[in-house]
């Protein structure tokens, strides 16, 4: 295991290398509220079989950090999805496998839509529809997502910055009700959420995924054609915890490659929870890409 860095055009990233310079390249990219010891039990199931294993702190988490004061702290999709390629063009890195969760998946979902072709095959399932955040959803799901309407207002600023400690246990206990997860995990986890950016990278995501706040205008092109919903062409596993409150069901059309859903008997945080089924999803899309 390596901890490394790269400077992107945007960001310094930090990452942490695992498993043979050589072997087959896959990124794990973790969300809100998670850093990348989420990963710690998927890393050497994957290693065994191989594999480059490349798994980089979020925009605002941990030690990445923002080369410029000026750049705007956007947490939207498209920079998300910009930070993986982006990643992956400063590492040499031409295709590879991603998997990620809550943010990494939609990371990996903007990825596999707008550059298929640096995707060998994919794993996760998250998709902000933007024009779909303006109206409601149902009672019991509005009801899941108090945080989101928390992170709208200012109040919920000073929370967050004020008591994240508490507010992300609660939201790990909520989202993973039977993952007994170790204090020393949440202790490493949280020290990510120190990171100077984190408040405003977490907020401007889910005021943007509201249509309360502005995205980076250098982005505005990847957000114009993430709106027409572009089809995942590449291989692709999705993820769905069985009793993960947050999860709706993927749309089947919008996959045209090998695609397979996969239900797993835990909540939110499935590599965390399911660590050798996550794997599992891993190993099998490297393996439907080489067929």
């Amino acid at each position: 295991m390596q901890f490394k860095t790269v400077t992107t055009s945007v960001l310094e990233i930090a990452y942490y290398e695992h498993g043979s310079p050589t072997g087959w390249p896959v990124l794990l990219l973790h969300g809100f509220p998670y850093d990348i010891h989420v990963y710690d039990e998927v890393v050497p199931l994957l290693t065994a079989h191989g594999a480059r294993v490349i798994v980089p702190y979020t925009r605002g988490y941990g030690p990445t950090r923002f080369l410029s004061p000026s750049t705007i702290r956007s947490g939207q999709e498209a920079a998300l999805g910009s930070d993986v390629i982006a990643l992956m063009d400063a590492l040499n890195v031409e295709k590879a496998v991603l998997a990620g969760f809550d943010w990494g998946g939609l990371a990996t979902w903007v990825v596999a839509s707008l550059w298929p072709e640096r995707v060998a095959g994919a794993v996760g399932y998250e998709v902000v529809e933007r024009a779909r955040q303006g109206k409601s959803f149902a009672p019991a799901f509005e009801y899941v997502m108090w945080y989101q309407h928390l992170f709208q207002s200012e109040r919920g600023k000073d929370c967050l910055s004020r008591n994240r400690r508490e507010l992300c246990r609660i939201l790990l206990q909520q989202w993973s009700p039977t993952w007994s997860f170790s204090d020393s995990f949440f202790e490493e986890t949280v020290k990510s959420f120190d990171n100077p950016d984190f408040v405003d990278v977490v907020l401007h995501f889910y005021r943007h995924a509201f249509c309360n706040a502005d995205g980076d205008p250098a982005l505005e092109e990847l957000e114009e054609r993430l709106a027409q919903k572009p089809k995942i062409t590449v291989p692709m596993i999705t993820l769905a915890g069985d009793i993960d409150p947050l999860k709706p069901a993927p749309d089947p059309d919008m996959f045209t490659g090998k695609h397979e859903r996969r239900v797993v008997n835990v909540g939110h945080a499935v590599p965390g929870e399911a660590p050798s089924a996550f794997a599992d999803a891993v190993l099998t899309v490297k393996e439907w890409s080489a067929a």
